[in-house]
């Protein structure tokens, strides 16, 4: 029991290092650029030693990897599905939205692969839950389910980052009304040609 306490006491720990550097890394990108941050800043505005923060990243990039993944990533986990992908996305927006300087710092630096990867990651997620309840029942091949995914992945991440670019003019909502209505039946046709491919008996040649 002791040691499970330990053990407890000692991720809980972690994670609140983890969370002290990550708060010291988006204040100072309110103001810095990424590239001028350096590791003794963060363990300097925390109380910390260089050797703390080598413990629990390999750099401020794998840190701010964390910071999407733990703080964004996660928090869609239950946004999959036909009813509720719209939500999952307003919830991109508005991290987005509640982050300004943060994310724009990193669109706007050498870390803009963490926020690719965490806009690809999420507006996946979601996708492809639509894919999986649309194609429910019907035969659909794995490969044309995760083509059809990967399409409206990469159409709404590039919406979002044009979304940024443009200064965040638009507001979300209008913008997830939009690709509503866009969307609207689009998953469905899709799955039912992809279906019809399946059926037709191979062509000889």
């Amino acid at each position: 029991m002791r040691i499970m306490l330990k053990q407890v006491i000692s991720l809980s720990s972690s994670h609140l290092t983890k969370k002290a550097l990550a708060a010291s890394l988006k204040q100072r990108m309110a103001y810095a650029p990424l590239n001028k941050i350096t590791v003794k800043h963060l363990v300097d505005d925390c109380g910390l030693n260089r050797q703390t923060f080598y413990y629990h990243f390999q750099d401020i990039y794998e840190l701010l990897g964390w910071i999407y993944q733990t703080e964004a990533v996660d928090a869609i986990a239950g946004e999959r599905g036909y009813r509720n992908w719209t939500s999952g996305f307003l919830k991109i927006f508005k991290y987005i939205e509640d982050n300004r300087a943060f994310c724009l710092n990193t669109l706007n630096s050498l870390a803009r692969s963490h926020l690719d990867s965490y806009l690809y990651t999420v507006t996946n997620q979601l996708v492809m839950g639509v894919v999986e309840e649309v194609s429910s029942g019907m035969q659909v091949d794995e490969a044309d389910q995760r083509f059809l995914a990967n399409f409206y992945t990469l159409a709404f991440t590039g919406l979002v980052v044009r979304w940024m670019q443009d200064g965040m003019k638009e507001r979300p909502e209008q913008i997830i009304d939009q690709l509503s209505e866009l969307a609207d039946g689009h998953f469905e046709r899709a799955l039912q040609r992809y279906e019809q491919k399946a059926s037709r008996p191979p062509t000889s040649r």
